[in-house]
C-alpha cells in the first residue's frame, strides 16, 4: 500500500490548487497528499467566480470553527513585504488580528506591535511570511517607510502636515503625512500623546536637508499662551478662586496639572498678572476679587 503523504499546506497561507471535484457544498481541490479525504472544501459561498474540475484557483486557506482545512478565494488584498493602513479587528494576549481583505484576519504577532492596537484602530502594517510559512502582519515598517517617503518640496515653517503615528522612539514620534513625508515630532512638542496609527495635524518647525520634516502638536507660542492662561482661570475658579500652585513649583507637577512645561507655566501667570487678574503669595495663586 503507498504510503500516504504528509500533508504540504496549511492555515493563514495563499496557495493555487486544481479543483478536484465538485459536491453539494461546493469544490474540493487536491491537497496533493495522495488522499482524497484530504481534500480542501472551497465552499460555495467562499467562491467569487464559478469553479469545474481541473481548474487551478488560487486560495487563502484557513481553520474553520471545526479546525478543519478550509479555502477562500477572498485572498489578502496586498501582496507580502507591502505596506497599508489596516484595520485591527480582534486582539488576544498573544498579539492582534488585522484586516488584510482575506476570508480572515492576519495574526500579528506582539512582537510586531507598536503599542498596544485596540479593537477598531487602524495602523501601518507590512504583510510577510513567518518562519512557519504562514502569512503574518506586523507594524515594523520603518524600513518601508522611508522607501515609500518622498522628500519634502516647497514646505515651510508654520506649514500644517497630516497623517498617520507609525512609530516612538526614546526622542519622539514618527509620522507618515499624506504627502508621504517623513515627520518627526519630538516629546516636547508632544502635549498629548497620540495613539500609534492616530491621524495627527502638526505644525512644520524645521525642514531637514534630507527632506524630512520637524514638527510640533503644540500651538504656536502666542496662541498658547492665551490657551495657557484660560486653563488657569478655570482651575482657579473651580477652586473658589484660589490653588496651590505658582512658578515655585516643580516642573513635574505643573506637567502632571495642566500638561505644559514650567516655562509655558510661568508665561501665562505673567500675563495674568500683567493683566491684573491673578496675585502670588506663599506659593499659591490667587484669582483677584474684581476678575
Amino acid at each position: 500500500m503507498e504510503e500516504r503523504k504528509k500533508r504540504k499546506y496549511g492555515p493563514s497561507t495563499v496557495v493555487t490548487l486544481k479543483v478536484a471535484r465538485l459536491g453539494e457544498m461546493g469544490a474540493f481541490l487536491d491537497a496533493e497528499t495522495g488522499n482524497t479525504s484530504d481534500d480542501i472544501l472551497l465552499h460555495k459561498t467562499q467562491q467569487t467566480a464559478p469553479v469545474k474540475v481541473g481548474d487551478e484557483v488560487t486560495v487563502f486557506l484557513y481553520l474553520d470553527p471545526k479546525r478543519r482545512l478550509t479555502a477562500s478565494m477572498r485572498v489578502p488584498r496586498m501582496k507580502e513585504g507591502q505596506i497599508a493602513r489596516l484595520k485591527v479587528i480582534n486582539t488576544s494576549r498573544d498579539g492582534a488580528f488585522l484586516d488584510v481583505g482575506a476570508e480572515r484576519g492576519i495574526f500579528m504577532p506582539y512582537a510586531g506591535m507598536r503599542g498596544r492596537p485596540q479593537i477598531g484602530e487602524v495602523v501601518w502594517a507590512k504583510l510577510y511570511t513567518d518562519k512557519s510559512g504562514r502569512l503574518a502582519v506586523t507594524m515594523e515598517v520603518e524600513d518601508e517607510m522611508r522607501r515609500a517617503s518622498q522628500p519634502a518640496v516647497g514646505v515651510r515653517v508654520g506649514d500644517k502636515v497630516t497623517g498617520a503615528i507609525y512609530n516612538y522612539t526614546d526622542s519622539g514620534a514618527f509620522m507618515f503625512s499624506n504627502e508621504r513625508y517623513i515627520v518627526f515630532i519630538d516629546n516636547k512638542e508632544i502635549k498629548t500623546r497620540p495613539r500609534v496609527g492616530e491621524i495627527v495635524t502638526a505644525r512644520v518647525t524645521y525642514v531637514r536637508q534630507d527632506g524630512r520634516l520637524n514638527a510640533s502638536l503644540r500651538e504656536v507660542k502666542e496662541k498658547a499662551l492665551i490657551t495657557d492662561s484660560e486653563r488657569i482661570l478655570e482651575l482657579l475658579a473651580s477652586r473658589n478662586g484660589k490653588m496651590p500652585y505658582s512658578d515655585e513649583t516643580s516642573p513635574e507637577v505643573i506637567r502632571d496639572k495642566f500638561q505644559i512645561s514650567k516655562a509655558a507655566f510661568k508665561r501665562a501667570l505673567g500675563h495674568l498678572m500683567r493683566e491684573g487678574r491673578i496675585v502670588e503669595q506663599d506659593g499659591w495663586t490667587y484669582l483677584k476679587e474684581n476678575d
